[in-house]
């Protein structure tokens, strides 16, 4: 489903990040989710790891980096106190995956749209009451984020009606359930005009 709906919502809206990291449960130890969102709370990325150390956050890093245009790249990168970032950073501009005029931003009040994020997302994990397998973890997490990324209203631009229903509409286009979206277009026309002629 992520790979499905990804084009539709993963386009920041802002090119300031809030970058950090949560802890998720994992056959009774700790793995950790990397998260990224703009500072408007649009999520933008995750990626799910069993360690938490610069070559994780590299990783993440570049995943959410990789196929952004030029004018989606952020140009204010904010994270925690984490060292694993600081060298991160320092690698994948060195590699030029990241642009070199991006700033690397430490403050920790400014993170707290993303920690907000957390909370909302651990409400979703909590009855889940654990994974077996990382990755059996990684695969529900992607449902979870992208289904919270359309609640946010991230793909409202091609949802045709509001609310639930628009958003039911557009995961049964993204698997070729529904009608497509020039027939739901014409038929939503058509209405309006009926009830404008009455």
């Amino acid at each position: 489903m992520e790979k499905r709906l990804r084009w539709q919502w993963r386009r920041p809206q802002s090119r300031s990040w809030r970058v950090d990291e949560t802890y998720i449960k994992v056959r009774g130890k700790w793995a950790y989710l990397y998260r990224a969102v703009d500072k408007l709370g649009n999520t933008i990325d995750f990626y799910l790891s069993a360690t938490r150390n610069t070559k994780a956050a590299k990783r993440f890093l570049g995943k959410a980096l990789r196929g952004l245009k030029e004018w989606e790249q952020p140009e204010v990168l904010n994270t925690d106190k984490a060292p694993a970032y600081a060298a991160a950073i320092a690698e994948l501009k060195a590699e030029g995956k990241c642009p070199k005029d991006t700033r690397h931003r430490q403050v920790k009040y400014l993170n707290n749209v993303i920690e907000a994020d957390h909370g909302k997302l651990k409400l979703l994990i909590r009855p889940v009451r654990g994974f077996k397998t990382l990755k059996t973890a990684y695969a529900t997490i992607k449902g979870f984020e992208v289904m919270r990324a359309l609640r946010k209203g991230q793909a409202g631009m091609f949802a045709l009606q509001g609310g639930i229903v628009g958003e039911a509409r557009i995961v049964e286009r993204a698997f070729g359930l529904g009608p497509c979206a020039l027939t739901e277009a014409m038929a939503w026309l058509q209405d309006r005009l009926a009830n404008a002629e009455s």
